[in-house]
Protein backbone atom coordinates (compact mmCIF):
# COMPACT_ATOMS: atom_id res chain seq x y z
CA UNK A 1 0.00 0.00 0.00
CA UNK A 2 1.03 3.56 -0.67
CA UNK A 3 -0.16 6.07 1.91
CA UNK A 4 -0.42 9.83 1.37
CA UNK A 5 -0.76 12.44 4.12
CA UNK A 6 -0.83 16.24 4.26
CA UNK A 7 2.01 18.36 5.64
CA UNK A 8 1.59 20.56 8.73
CA UNK A 9 1.76 24.32 9.19
CA UNK A 10 3.78 23.99 12.38
CA UNK A 11 7.41 22.91 12.08
CA UNK A 12 10.03 21.51 14.44
CA UNK A 13 13.66 22.18 13.62
CA UNK A 14 15.02 21.94 17.16
CA UNK A 15 14.28 18.54 18.69
CA UNK A 16 16.82 15.74 18.15
CA UNK A 17 16.53 13.67 14.97
CA UNK A 18 16.75 9.96 15.83
CA UNK A 19 18.27 8.81 12.50
CA UNK A 20 21.12 9.98 10.30
CA UNK A 21 19.78 8.63 7.01
CA UNK A 22 18.51 11.35 4.68
CA UNK A 23 17.52 11.62 1.02
CA UNK A 24 16.90 14.45 -1.44
CA UNK A 25 13.39 15.42 -2.59
CA UNK A 26 12.64 14.00 -6.03
CA UNK A 27 11.04 17.26 -7.19
CA UNK A 28 13.71 19.59 -5.84
CA UNK A 29 14.19 21.43 -9.15
CA UNK A 30 10.49 22.32 -9.24
CA UNK A 31 10.58 23.32 -5.56
CA UNK A 32 13.62 25.55 -6.09
CA UNK A 33 11.93 27.32 -9.00
CA UNK A 34 8.82 27.88 -6.88
CA UNK A 35 10.87 29.18 -3.95
CA UNK A 36 12.67 31.56 -6.33
CA UNK A 37 9.32 32.88 -7.48
CA UNK A 38 8.16 33.34 -3.88
CA UNK A 39 11.27 35.41 -3.17
CA UNK A 40 9.79 38.14 -5.35
CA UNK A 41 6.88 38.51 -2.92
CA UNK A 42 7.10 40.98 -0.06
CA UNK A 43 5.91 40.15 3.46
CA UNK A 44 2.82 42.23 2.74
CA UNK A 45 2.18 40.20 -0.43
CA UNK A 46 2.50 36.94 1.53
CA UNK A 47 0.25 38.19 4.32
CA UNK A 48 -2.48 39.01 1.81
CA UNK A 49 -1.99 35.87 -0.26
CA UNK A 50 -1.88 33.41 2.63
CA UNK A 51 -4.18 35.35 4.98
CA UNK A 52 -1.59 35.22 7.75
CA UNK A 53 -0.32 37.76 10.28
CA UNK A 54 2.44 40.24 9.46
CA UNK A 55 4.74 38.37 11.84
CA UNK A 56 4.19 35.04 10.08
CA UNK A 57 4.48 36.69 6.68
CA UNK A 58 7.87 38.15 7.59
CA UNK A 59 9.01 34.76 8.89
CA UNK A 60 8.03 33.06 5.65
CA UNK A 61 9.55 35.75 3.45
CA UNK A 62 12.80 35.18 5.34
CA UNK A 63 12.45 31.43 4.79
CA UNK A 64 12.07 31.84 1.03
CA UNK A 65 15.05 34.21 0.96
CA UNK A 66 17.13 31.66 2.89
CA UNK A 67 16.22 28.76 0.58
CA UNK A 68 19.53 27.42 -0.71
CA UNK A 69 20.95 24.37 -2.46
CA UNK A 70 22.28 21.83 -1.83
CA UNK A 71 20.18 20.52 1.05
CA UNK A 72 22.36 19.20 3.86
CA UNK A 73 21.81 18.01 7.42
CA UNK A 74 23.04 21.44 8.52
CA UNK A 75 20.46 23.51 6.63
CA UNK A 76 17.55 21.06 6.31
CA UNK A 77 15.76 18.28 8.20
CA UNK A 78 14.03 15.03 7.21
CA UNK A 79 10.40 15.84 6.43
CA UNK A 80 8.79 13.33 8.79
CA UNK A 81 10.66 14.92 11.72
CA UNK A 82 10.15 18.51 10.55
CA UNK A 83 6.34 18.63 10.44
CA UNK A 84 4.70 19.11 13.83
CA UNK A 85 0.89 19.09 13.46
CA UNK A 86 -1.91 16.82 14.63
CA UNK A 87 -1.28 14.16 11.95
CA UNK A 88 2.34 13.93 13.05
CA UNK A 89 1.35 13.66 16.70
CA UNK A 90 -0.54 10.51 15.74
CA UNK A 91 2.30 9.23 13.55
CA UNK A 92 4.90 9.94 16.26
CA UNK A 93 7.76 9.25 13.86
CA UNK A 94 10.48 9.74 16.47
CA UNK A 95 9.41 6.48 18.14
CA UNK A 96 9.28 4.38 14.96
CA UNK A 97 11.90 1.65 14.60
CA UNK A 98 14.59 1.89 11.91
CA UNK A 99 12.91 -0.99 10.08
CA UNK A 100 9.56 0.81 10.13
CA UNK A 101 11.12 4.06 8.87
CA UNK A 102 12.76 2.15 6.02
CA UNK A 103 9.36 0.67 5.14
CA UNK A 104 7.76 4.12 5.33
CA UNK A 105 10.35 5.49 2.92
CA UNK A 106 8.82 3.22 0.26
CA UNK A 107 5.19 3.32 1.38
CA UNK A 108 4.49 6.82 2.75
CA UNK A 109 4.34 10.10 0.86
CA UNK A 110 3.74 13.64 2.13
CA UNK A 111 2.00 15.98 -0.31
CA UNK A 112 3.40 19.51 -0.25
CA UNK A 113 2.63 22.87 -1.80
CA UNK A 114 6.33 23.69 -2.15
CA UNK A 115 7.94 20.26 -2.61
CA UNK A 116 5.13 18.44 -4.44
CA UNK A 117 5.81 14.99 -2.98
CA UNK A 118 8.13 14.15 -0.09
CA UNK A 119 9.33 10.81 1.20
CA UNK A 120 9.67 10.63 5.00
CA UNK A 121 13.47 10.94 4.99
CA UNK A 122 13.69 13.59 2.28
CA UNK A 123 15.45 16.69 3.55
CA UNK A 124 13.42 19.89 3.48
CA UNK A 125 14.04 23.47 4.47
CA UNK A 126 11.36 25.28 6.49
CA UNK A 127 8.49 26.83 4.58
CA UNK A 128 4.80 27.56 4.62
CA UNK A 129 2.96 27.31 1.32
CA UNK A 130 -0.38 25.57 1.46
CA UNK A 131 -1.56 23.70 -1.62
CA UNK A 132 -4.73 25.78 -1.89
CA UNK A 133 -2.80 29.05 -2.14
CA UNK A 134 -3.85 31.05 -5.19
CA UNK A 135 -0.29 31.88 -6.16
CA UNK A 136 0.04 33.07 -9.76
CA UNK A 137 3.06 31.41 -11.33
CA UNK A 138 4.67 30.49 -14.64
CA UNK A 139 2.23 27.60 -15.15
CA UNK A 140 -1.05 29.12 -14.05
CA UNK A 141 -3.03 30.91 -11.39
CA UNK A 142 -2.54 28.52 -8.46
CA UNK A 143 -0.41 25.66 -7.12
CA UNK A 144 -2.69 22.98 -8.58
CA UNK A 145 -1.84 24.32 -12.01
CA UNK A 146 1.84 24.64 -11.10
CA UNK A 147 2.07 20.96 -10.17
CA UNK A 148 -0.26 19.77 -12.94
CA UNK A 149 0.34 16.05 -13.53
CA UNK A 150 3.72 15.98 -11.77
CA UNK A 151 2.48 14.81 -8.36
CA UNK A 152 0.31 12.08 -9.88
CA UNK A 153 3.23 10.86 -11.98
CA UNK A 154 5.42 10.56 -8.88
CA UNK A 155 2.72 8.68 -7.00
CA UNK A 156 2.33 6.29 -9.94
CA UNK A 157 6.08 5.62 -9.80
CA UNK A 158 5.84 4.93 -6.08
CA UNK A 159 2.84 2.64 -6.56
CA UNK A 160 4.73 0.66 -9.17
CA UNK A 161 7.84 0.35 -7.00
CA UNK A 162 6.12 -0.66 -3.75
CA UNK A 163 4.27 -3.62 -5.18
CA UNK A 164 0.49 -3.15 -5.36
CA UNK A 165 -2.12 -0.76 -6.71
CA UNK A 166 -3.78 0.50 -3.51
CA UNK A 167 -3.38 4.13 -2.48
CA UNK A 168 -4.63 4.99 1.01
CA UNK A 169 -5.69 8.62 1.09
CA UNK A 170 -5.06 10.07 4.54
CA UNK A 171 -4.60 13.60 3.19
CA UNK A 172 -7.00 16.53 3.46
CA UNK A 173 -9.25 17.46 0.55
CA UNK A 174 -7.09 20.54 -0.10
CA UNK A 175 -4.00 18.42 -0.69
CA UNK A 176 -5.57 15.41 -2.38
CA UNK A 177 -7.04 17.73 -5.03
CA UNK A 178 -3.46 17.88 -6.37
CA UNK A 179 -3.79 14.21 -7.40
CA UNK A 180 -5.38 13.49 -10.78
CA UNK A 181 -7.67 10.63 -9.80
CA UNK A 182 -8.36 9.47 -13.36
CA UNK A 183 -4.64 9.25 -14.10
CA UNK A 184 -3.70 7.36 -10.95
CA UNK A 185 -2.68 3.74 -11.59
CA UNK A 186 -4.43 2.35 -8.55
CA UNK A 187 -7.51 2.09 -6.38
CA UNK A 188 -8.01 4.95 -3.93
CA UNK A 189 -9.19 4.00 -0.44
CA UNK A 190 -10.09 6.85 1.93
CA UNK A 191 -10.43 6.20 5.67
CA UNK A 192 -12.87 8.57 7.42
CA UNK A 193 -12.84 9.04 11.19
CA UNK A 194 -15.98 10.15 13.02
CA UNK A 195 -16.47 10.92 16.67
CA UNK A 196 -19.76 10.83 18.54
CA UNK A 197 -20.94 14.20 19.77
CA UNK A 198 -24.40 14.93 21.15
CA UNK A 199 -25.57 11.53 19.98
CA UNK A 200 -24.34 11.90 16.37
CA UNK A 201 -21.18 10.78 14.62
CA UNK A 202 -19.33 13.52 12.77
CA UNK A 203 -15.84 14.35 11.55
CA UNK A 204 -14.15 16.56 14.16
CA UNK A 205 -11.06 18.04 12.53
CA UNK A 206 -8.63 17.81 15.47
CA UNK A 207 -9.48 14.18 16.22
CA UNK A 208 -9.65 13.18 12.55
CA UNK A 209 -6.18 14.57 11.81
CA UNK A 210 -4.61 12.71 14.72
CA UNK A 211 -6.44 9.54 13.67
CA UNK A 212 -4.99 9.83 10.16
CA UNK A 213 -1.54 9.87 11.72
CA UNK A 214 -2.40 6.86 13.87
CA UNK A 215 -3.64 5.00 10.79
CA UNK A 216 -0.46 5.84 8.88
CA UNK A 217 1.61 4.53 11.79
CA UNK A 218 -0.54 1.38 11.98
CA UNK A 219 0.04 0.65 8.28
CA UNK A 220 3.79 1.26 8.52
CA UNK A 221 4.30 -0.80 11.68
CA UNK A 222 2.19 -3.72 10.48
CA UNK A 223 3.31 -3.45 6.85
CA UNK A 224 -0.36 -3.72 5.91
CA UNK A 225 -0.88 -5.03 2.39
CA UNK A 226 -4.65 -5.33 1.86
CA UNK A 227 -7.82 -3.38 2.52
CA UNK A 228 -9.27 -6.08 4.75
CA UNK A 229 -6.39 -5.58 7.17
CA UNK A 230 -7.10 -1.84 7.30
CA UNK A 231 -10.51 -2.61 8.77
CA UNK A 232 -8.80 -4.13 11.82
CA UNK A 233 -7.53 -0.69 12.86
CA UNK A 234 -8.76 0.05 16.41
CA UNK A 235 -6.32 2.60 17.78
CA UNK A 236 -7.57 5.25 20.23
CA UNK A 237 -10.97 3.60 20.45
CA UNK A 238 -12.00 3.76 16.79
CA UNK A 239 -13.91 0.82 15.32
CA UNK A 240 -14.64 0.03 11.69
CA UNK A 241 -18.27 0.52 10.65
CA UNK A 242 -19.34 -1.87 7.91
CA UNK A 243 -22.74 -0.19 7.68
CA UNK A 244 -21.34 3.28 6.95
CA UNK A 245 -18.51 2.16 4.69
CA UNK A 246 -18.14 1.41 0.98
CA UNK A 247 -15.43 -0.35 -1.04
CA UNK A 248 -13.48 2.90 -1.35
CA UNK A 249 -14.45 4.76 1.84
CA UNK A 250 -13.74 3.08 5.17
CA UNK A 251 -15.57 4.72 8.07
CA UNK A 252 -14.30 4.36 11.62
CA UNK A 253 -16.44 5.45 14.57
CA UNK A 254 -15.55 6.37 18.12
CA UNK A 255 -18.06 6.77 20.92
CA UNK A 256 -18.09 9.88 23.05
CA UNK A 257 -15.92 9.60 26.15
CA UNK A 258 -17.96 9.15 29.31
Amino acid sequence: MLVVVSPAKNLDYTSPVPVKKATQPVLLDEAAALAEHCRTLSPADLASLMKISDKLATLNANRFNAFTLPFTEENARQAVFAFNGDVYTGLDAATLSKETLDYAQSHLRILSGLYGVLRPLDLMQPYRLEMGTKLSNSKGKNLYEYWGDIITTELNKALSQQGDNVLVNLASNEYFKSVKRKSLDGMIVTPVFKDQKNGQYKVISFFAKKARGLMARYIMENQTEDVAALKQFSEAGYQFSEAQSSDTELVFLRDEAK
